[in-house]
């Protein structure tokens, strides 16, 4: 009997063995590809496509339901489908196991065996609660999506990503603006239009690690979208998300409590112009009466071509000089004339200062005062429809030059229209080939432009061409004549080198400019950092998903 009770006990251990190792199989695989499709759409919403690419490890356990991250709670389970090789796969939110919000996908037949791969489709229709206010532009939305993660306990490898925003429909081209992109991630996302024509943004990642939170961000003008789907939190709401089973409540204040002050003080840094971006929100009709300079801001030129117009501006009023040229001295006459602008004067006032970081500042302060007072005048008005007007007077400048039919006329119409024939961007080579041949009759600014011209000294040349002649003489002494080359590249080569002499490194100084014109916009979001593991909602997720589209881990199971 005893010897009959040992063999019992050993066939039911043996039986039991496989049973065991089968139970304690362990979740491995490989996220190979992600494709994702985020809709902002015009309703408010994000609607997000998904295409996942799964590779089972050989000793993994069965992948039999997928648990995906969503960004919050505010979705409309029945807007979710998902598939995998054409068929269609269950759709069970309450079945969701992973950090945060999100739906379980039941593969089903369709469950990805240990050694295979298998591809699955999802598609969520309506997400609200997903847009936030830029940190100093009412007038523009932020919209920051992170994909969704894979718990590193589970997953490894690498992950071929791709990330596409579609923009919300009648978005013209130069309105929305894209953030900076992550480490990893193409430092521009490529520009498009999907078969809908609405604006895309494509950022890529071949080598993404998916159990990270990888937020990209674009944003556009608030028109586009209905007032109440812009998300305005409580800034005290995240107290009730926190659970403190899974976070020290100490810590976790203190985590929120410093990342609040790095996004109020840092924001995003996004790639783009000095202009700010309600310049950039349409309005209706032309916006006649600005000069050269104001246009040249409104079409996004070079600071150091601004600042170069300005110059030409306040020499050739008589209200300054110059009496150096590298690096750039401007002497500003005696009993300035009264039709300068304020930016002249701005610009006048500057070189008051010690050349060096004083100067830079001072010179800062002006454009920054052009920028805005542009912004004020330019308010209600269509800014594509008055750079067409100012390109069509810069057309017609160049038309009146290239059409003279002697050196005089040729050198009195370029003396006229000078300020408006600098708003091409071709302006250094068509003066160039404009004056390649033939004299010019220098204008009587010519001295105070170049000091070292016939040893003027600065002094003012006494007379110009007489008005409605075609020839030199007739009423007055002539100019003096210059070969048309050596014109052309006093003139280009000086304002080729004059900016570097007043702001230094030009790349520094407009970014100092557009910190103030064009500041970043603050994503509500708190990311740029892992979401963490294991299941249920932990201290991490909660982070990462307040204020933005940042869909929690989730995984395969």
């Amino acid at each position: 009997m005893r010897k009959l009770a040992v063999l019992t006990l050993l066939i039911i251990l043996s039986a039991a063995i496989p049973l065991s190792s089968a139970q304690a199989q362990d979740y491995s695989y490989q996220v190979t590809d992600m494709d994702v499709n985020a809709f902002w759409n015009e309703d408010g919403t994000l609607s997000v496509d998904y295409v996942i690419t799964f590779q089972n490890d050989p000793n993994g356990h069965p992948i039999e339901f997928v648990d995906l991250g969503l960004p919050n709670n505010n979705y409309d389970v029945t807007s979710i489908s998902a598939d995998a090789n054409g068929q269609p796969l269950g759709i069970d939110a309450s079945d969701y196991q992973g950090q945060g919000s999100g739906v379980a996908i039941a593969m089903g037949s369709q469950t990805i065996p240990p050694g295979q791969s298998g591809t699955v489709h999802a598609f969520i229709g309506t997400i609200r609660g997903v847009l936030y206010e830029d940190e100093l532009e009412d007038e523009y939305a932020s919209a920051v999506f992170a994909p969704a993660q894979f718990l590193s306990s589970t997953t490894h490898g690498t992950t071929n990503m791709t990330v596409t925003f579609h923009l919300p429909p009648g978005l013209e081209p130069e309105q929305p603006r894209w953030h900076e992109s992550p480490s990893g991630w193409s430092e521009e996302p490529e520009a498009g239009f999907d078969e809908n024509g609405r604006i895309t943004y494509t950022w890529r990642n071949p080598s993404a690690e998916v159990w990270e939170t990888h937020e990209l961000g674009a944003s556009f003008p608030l028109s586009f979208v209905p007032e109440s789907a812009i998300v305005r939190p409580n800034p005290f709401a995240w107290i009730g998300n926190i659970n403190f089973g899974f976070c020290i409540p100490l810590f976790c204040f203190g985590f929120f409590a410093v990342l609040s002050v790095l996004g109020a003080i840092g924001g995003r840094r996004r790639k783009m112009q000095y202009l700010p971006p309600k310049i950039s929100v349409e309005g209706h009709g032309i916006k006649r009466g600005l000069t050269a300079v104001e246009a040249a801001v409104l079409m996004e030129q070079p600071m150091d071509k601004i600042l170069t117009m300005v110059l030409f501006g306040v020499i050739k009023k008589n209200a300054a000089k110059v009496v150096n040229r590298d690096p750039l001295e401007v002497e500003p006459l005696p009993d300035l004339p009264e039709n300068l602008w304020d930016y002249e004067k701005d610009f006048l006032n500057a070189f008051q200062e010690k050349r060096g970081p004083a100067r830079e500042r001072a010179m800062q302060t002006a454009m920054v005062s052009l920028i805005k007072v542009l912004s004020t005048k330019m308010k209600g008005f269509s800014r594509k429809e008055t750079i067409d007007y100012y390109k069509d007077i810069m057309d017609k400048a160049w038309a009146q030059v290239e059409a003279a039919d002697t050196p005089e006329v040729k050198s009195q119409k370029y003396d006229e229209y000078m300020e408006w024939t600098m708003l091409d961007r071709n302006w250094n080579d068509r003066t160039r080939d404009v004056f390649r041949s033939g004299p010019v009759f220098v204008p009587v600014w010519f001295p105070r432009y170049d000091p070292s011209f016939g040893g003027a000294g600065g002094t003012t040349v006494s007379t110009g061409i007489p008005r409605g002649t075609s020839g030199g003489g007739g009423g007055g002494p002539s100019l003096p004549v210059l070969p048309g080359a050596d014109f052309a590249a006093s003139v280009v080569g000086g304002a080729q080198s004059f900016a570097s002499g007043v702001v230094g490194n030009l790349n520094d100084f407009t970014s100092r400019v557009t910190n103030v014109t064009n500041p970043v916009p603050k994503t509500t979001s708190s990311g740029g950092y892992r979401g963490g593991g294991g299941g249920g909602r932990s201290c991490a997720c909660a982070c990462a998903c307040a204020g933005c589209a940042c869909a929690c881990a989730g995984g395969g199971r």
